[in-house]
């Protein structure tokens, strides 16, 4: 290598260091998985070539603390996720940057009776939403089962040990699926159709994500996701498909500059890039499979002709998600499903199956005391061990207790591990004596 050549190749790499040092960077704090991080880096950097996007990737919960305890000044420049309670929440606390300027005018004001946008301006609607059950066809005719299309199907004896979901303590869009049963359902309701899906679950996944990825590749039969799971396990050509049952909302996924971020300049420019008509067509990439907010019609021919739509779901839907009481009781919710389903899950599974067994030897071989039995066995599995926290009879119950309102404790959650541990105990004995009358008259 001569002396000229070497001397051209210092001067490039010196000027690359340059450039890189002096290149801005955009800090994106999201829950969202890698397959759609990845495409909007690309797209935006190509589009702003001296400037880097950084994405920190974490779930809602986690993402929210971190905001919190970060000084001003150094925060990450953008939030993005689907949970509109946490975005309500950190509105609320001044924890957003009003970005008007980057708002793309086309957008509809609502979808459904839902707010797109928040009325004060702190976040902005960048994806739709719905909740639902995605399953695995081949998997379905294999085990002969049929296509389910309302969450009660799930909790039929057909679908034990096929069933996957998440647990709201893990995962946000888990959380807003939970809540929108228990909003559309009503607690007590809620919590027992709960209770019999998961007492047919296989398992309660460490992650949202384990969720889809196992229906995909056929490990589950059926799982609680949100809609971008299983549309774009379906548009990369999984064998899966998807639906929204009639207890369901649709909301946004919104996106939010922070206030007191490191770079809220180059943080506009991601969320108006997001939110442009360029934005919203990198959510039809089949391995994003998102919903824009954006009309479809605004969206040329990228839109595929079996793709939801989602405003007609949004008409239809029976649940306007209510994201205050949501917020106001997520740990709660969060905490009793753990102590009453994910730690106990396998006593879950058992009573369950022994229920399931005995009602089909019933249906063979009618006994009234052994239906009593069982109907009582029933009732005692799959009751919520507390009360709806925001009710009126639980506030009452808990000032005359303590004279506070009330306040999740980590007493109160073991209480709720052991009733509910009980609870399934007698409903197995209760189930066993069924059986023998059952036997006995058989025999």
């Amino acid at each position: 290598m001569n002396a000229s050549f070497r001397k051209i190749c210092a001067v490039a790499v010196i000027a690359l260091t340059s450039a890189a040092a002096n290149a801005a960077s955009v800090t994106v704090l999201t829950s969202f998985p890698k397959e759609l991080t990845d495409v909007y880096k690309k797209a935006f950097e190509k589009m702003y070539p001296d400037t880097n996007v950084e994405f920190i990737n974490k779930n809602t919960q986690a993402a929210v603390k971190l905001v919190n305890d970060a000084q001003l000044g150094h925060r990450p420049d953008v939030f993005w996720a689907s949970a509109p309670d946490a975005f309500e929440l950190m509105a609320r606390n001044r924890l957003f940057e009003k970005a008007p300027e980057t708002r793309n005018p086309a957008v509809p004001p609502k979808i459904g009776r839902y707010p797109m946008d928040d009325p004060d301006g702190f976040y902005y609607g960048q994806a739709l939403s719905g909740y639902g059950i995605m399953w695995n066809k081949r998997y379905f005719q294999s085990n002969n089962l049929p296509v389910p299309s309302q969450w009660e199907d799930l909790a039929q004896p057909t679908y034990f040990g096929h069933v996957a979901m998440s647990s709201p303590s893990r995962s946000g869009t888990t959380h807003l699926t939970v809540e929108t049963i228990l909003q559309g359902e009503g607690w007590n309701y809620g919590w027992s159709q709960l209770l019999r899906i998961a007492g047919n679950c296989a398992v309660i996944t460490e992650r949202s994500f384990d969720v889809p990825d196992g229906v995909n590749k056929g490990k589950f039969g059926a799982g609680l996701v949100i809609d971008f799971f299983g549309l774009s396990g379906k548009y990369s050509g999984f064998p899966v498909d998807f639906v929204y049952p009639s207890t369901t909302a649709v909301v946004p996924a919104s996106i939010a500059v922070i206030a007191g971020a490191k770079n809220p300049t180059d943080g506009k420019k991601f969320v108006a890039f997001a939110l442009s008509r360029k934005g919203q067509e990198l959510l039809l990439e089949p391995k994003i499979s998102r919903i824009p907010v954006l009309p479809y019609g605004d969206l040329l021919d990228s839109v595929p002709g079996t793709y939801p739509n989602i405003f007609g779901v949004a008409r239809r839907v029976k649940v306007t998600f209510n994201t205050n009481l949501a917020e106001s009781r997520r740990l709660w919710v969060s905490t009793l499903f753990d102590k009453t389903i994910t730690s106990l899950l396998p006593e879950l599974q058992a009573t369950t199956k022994s229920i399931h067994d005995a009602e089909k030897r019933l249906a063979e071989s009618p006994n009234e005391r052994a239906l009593a039995l069982l109907t009582r066995a029933r009732e005692i599995a799959y009751a919520p061990v507390s009360l709806d926290p925001t009710s009126a009879q639980a506030k009452e119950n808990s000032s005359q207790a303590s004279g506070q309102d009330n306040k999740l404790t980590e007493e109160t959650a073991q209480l709720w591990h052991a009733k509910a541990r009980k609870n399934y105990k007698t409903a197995m004995e209760l189930t066993y004596q069924a059986m023998l009358l059952i036997t006995m008259k058989g025999s």
